[in-house]
């Protein structure tokens, strides 16, 4: 025991959480399976031994589906508060001119981080050159990957699960994030794809009316359709459309609800008496994507093939929730592959914003707008004078150029060529910066053309709910 003892205490608060909750879901398994009573009640020691570790480490009493919560704040390894970074779904905040320590939050979140065995494993299983986010840690953290590449190898199916909330007409370039990766893992293994458009979400979030969400949710989906989706292959969905029409995802979404209480949500999300029952509720239908059988169309009905959400990391307490209620409403555990956040253009530390069209590049920007919103806004790390730029060199850490860069040059020599180059001063930041924009402007020219082509039909082709190119 001493042995075991040992090794909680290297385990973070939410990892503890998780042992607790495995732990209680064994007692219980050993229990209904009428198991001999030495070994249950060797089980219910370890239980409450986990439940002891877990209240000396966090303070407060194991409460089955709350974590503890740990996601909101992540020192910086300073001591002053303003140091502190702030990371919840709606809300991502740092004081740091790199962005969010990345490392600490891997820690405070209790994920696991995407390593170099891991990436090499992906390429063997799929025979294709790691995409260009898993080379350079954009998409830096997982949780169980290693089950979904278990049951690839072994011939097994799974599918995947994104999505977008749907708050202004236009997206901006940090929004095709998750959607160029998930398109990539959508090719390279051949799977089944939903993405749900949470429309629901940003009318009880915002000043919106239902009609104007749905609105823009279709708009939204001509610039995901645009990315080169596979109509084929890939089913999106509004939820205002979708929830009335389907009874499995409405019953996954009534079993979650069950199982999840009131002072859970509050804990999770930080909801207050003051929010509206849709907020504190909504959480549950950001889950039921997460199981098969929500799409009985596409899955036959079948409860058990495992699902894979590509998503930025601040989405991760929906799923954390999501992966607690999952084997007590005997569904799968959802595995996720979590993103670093795209910066704004001032900088790291400041938050884009649909309402500030001068935070990033907007997917309807023209040429030349591109151009005047990195010249005059883009956050530098170069010196205040050529001669110093030239001594001393630039910052690539917190040089917004070269971050836009690392998410959309392709090609990694070019990249490591122009960090040498800025670093050691020889490269200046209005020559970075002219870099950037002769990546993006055809990039993004590109977009829009292939935008054009999507028509109002096309988008019902892919918002029908029906059977794809899949058999299960």
């Amino acid at each position: 025991m001493a042995d075991t003892n040992c090794d909680l205490k290297s385990l973070s608060p939410l990892q503890l959480f998780e042992r607790v909750t495995e732990q209680g879901e064994k007692v219980r398994a050993l229990k209904a399976g009428k198991a001999p009573k030495d070994e249950i009640d060797a089980a219910v020691r370890m239980l409450l031994s986990l439940k002891l570790s877990y209240k000396t480490t966090t303070g407060q009493d194991y409460q089955a589906g709350l974590p503890p919560r740990d996601l909101v704040l992540i020192n910086n390894g300073t001591t002053k508060e303003e140091d502190e970074d702030f990371v919840d779904p709606w809300t991502v905040q740092t004081s740091n001119a790199k962005g969010v320590d990345y490392d600490k939050l891997i820690v405070r979140f209790g994920s696991s981080k995407i390593d170099t065995d891991l990436i090499n494993r992906i390429e063997r299983a799929t025979g294709q050159k790691p995409h260009r986010f898993l080379r350079r840690g954009i998409f830096f953290s997982h949780r169980d990957m290693d089950q979904i590449l278990d049951a690839y190898e072994n011939k097994k199916s799974f599918y995947l699960y994104t999505g977008r909330g749907p708050s202004s007409q236009a997206m901006h370039v940090g929004h095709l994030i998750p959607f160029i990766f998930t398109k990539w893992l959508q090719e390279v293994f051949d799977v089944p794809l939903v993405i749900q458009l949470t429309d629901d979400e940003k009318y009880l979030w915002k000043d919106l009316t239902t009609e104007k969400a749905y609105e823009y949710s279709r708009e939204n989906a001509k610039d995901i359709i645009a990315c080169g989706f596979d109509v084929n292959k890939t089913f999106i969905f509004s939820d205002l459309d979708y929830l009335g029409t389907s009874t499995g995802f409405y019953r996954n979404i009534v079993k979650v609800q069950k199982h999840v209480t009131f002072n859970q949500v509050k804990g999770i999300f930080g909801f207050t008496d003051s929010d509206c029952i849709g907020k504190i509720s909504f959480p549950a239908i950001q889950a039921a994507p997460s199981f098969s059988s929500s799409f009985p169309q596409i899955f036959n009905g079948k409860e058990n093939i495992q699902c894979l959400i590509p998503c930025a990391i601040d989405q991760d307490p929906y799923f954390r929730m999501t992966r607690d209620v999952a084997p007590r409403i005997g569904q799968p555990k959802p595995a996720l592959l979590h993103s670093v956040f795209f910066p704004a253009l001032q900088g790291a530390q400041t938050k884009m914003s649909a309402s500030d069209p001068n935070s990033s590049i907007f997917l309807t920007d023209t040429p030349k707008q591109i151009k005047t919103k990195i010249n005059k806004h883009a956050f530098s790390g170069g010196r205040d004078t050529i001669e110093e730029h030239r001594k001393y060199g630039g910052n690539c850490d917190v040089d917004v150029s070269f971050m836009y860069l690392t998410f959309f040059l392709e090609d990694d020599d070019r990249l490591e060529q122009l960090k040498q180059a800025y670093t050691s001063g020889e490269l200046l930041t209005g020559e970075l910066k002219k870099v950037l924009i002769e990546t993006l402007q055809p990039l993004i020219a590109a977009h829009q053309e292939r935008r054009k082509q999507v028509t109002d039909e096309i988008v019902k082709q892919f918002m029908t709910p029906r059977k794809l190119a899949f058999e299960f």
